[in-house]
């Protein structure tokens, strides 16, 4: 019998830290790992395989709880939320992905009704179950979204781009506030007319336009992760690492990172944010990097 992939574990730390960019905060981890197997996955620098899952659901929405009304200093409205404080239950796996193995409508009803709490999530699936619960707008789910011709060889056993495009307004009349995480944007030739093709599909499936706004991050890539892809054939690999328009940048949590050398991104942000402008100018650019 091959050992289980997830193991169930007591979360011993409940660490939550900042973040500014996709929530106000992090929170503790719900789960940790992932069961893809993404090219440009950080975690897998981590935790190479498996997921370990947190039996102590109640001690993880204690802490946010305590951390909510006694230790969160953040000014409302910003860009993360209007009104309540954000945050990031899955900043160390796909949470949608792994539903099943959480106590999710135990999470979801903590958040739909904290007074000042609510989460956010980002994913590459559609949660099909989630659409049976009614978050009242205290859950956001971040699709993620990137051309389908490099998803299908980064993103393998992931949901169709074009399928997470048209699953945003029903999660939107299912009571979700919906995002859109273009994550990581990947640097190749012709990317711009892939991206230019991108930008017309939500133009044409997405009817609520006034709520959905955007997060943008460029590729970060990692040496171990490099290595790693290498070592085990993970697909991909010549889109990520690309020494050319590249350069190291050393990490406090991730080692030796790799990112696009600065004055090229400054260039690869302008042209992403005159192109997103130009198709799809209802559709707010939150933050980009």
């Amino acid at each position: 019998m091959k050992p289980s992939l997830v193991e169930k574990v007591s979360r011993k730390t409940f660490k939550i830290r900042e973040s500014g960019r996709s929530s106000d905060y992090i929170s503790p981890s719900f789960g940790f790992g992932c069961l893809l197997e993404c090219g440009y996955c950080y975690m897998k620098r981590h935790k190479p395989k498996g997921l370990s899952v947190a039996k102590n659901t109640g001690d993880i929405l204690t802490e946010i709880n305590n951390h909510a009304f006694f230790y969160a200093d953040v000014p409302k409205p910003n860009q993360t939320d209007e009104h309540f404080i954000t945050y990031d239950i899955a900043c160390n796996e796909d949470f949608a992905l792994h539903a099943k193995y959480h106590d999710w409508q135990r999470i979801f009803e903590f958040f739909r009704t904290h007074p000042i709490a609510k989460a956010t999530l980002a994913t590459k699936i559609i949660p099909i179950d989630f659409l049976e619960y009614n978050p009242e707008g205290k859950v956001r789910i971040r699709f993620s979204l990137m051309p389908q011709k490099i998803s299908s060889i980064l993103e393998p056993n992931t949901s169709l781009i074009i399928d997470r495009i048209k699953a945003i307004d029903a999660f939107i009349e299912a009571g979700y506030d919906v995002h859109v995480n273009f994550s990581p944007v990947v640097v190749y030739p012709g990317y711009l007319e892939d991206y230019a093709e991108l930008f017309e599909m939500l133009e044409h499936y997405v009817d609520y336009k006034d709520q959905v706004k955007a997060e943008v991050i460029f590729l970060t890539h990692n040496k171990s992760k490099h290595i790693y892809n290498l070592i085990n054939n993970v697909p991909g690999e010549d889109l990520l690492w690309t020494p050319n328009n590249q350069e190291t940048k050393n990490s406090q949590y991730g080692g030796e990172n790799i990112r696009y050398q600065l004055a090229l991104k400054a260039k690869y942000i302008q042209d992403f944010k005159t192109l997103h402008d130009s198709i799809i100018p209802w559709n707010t650019i939150r933050y980009i990097f």
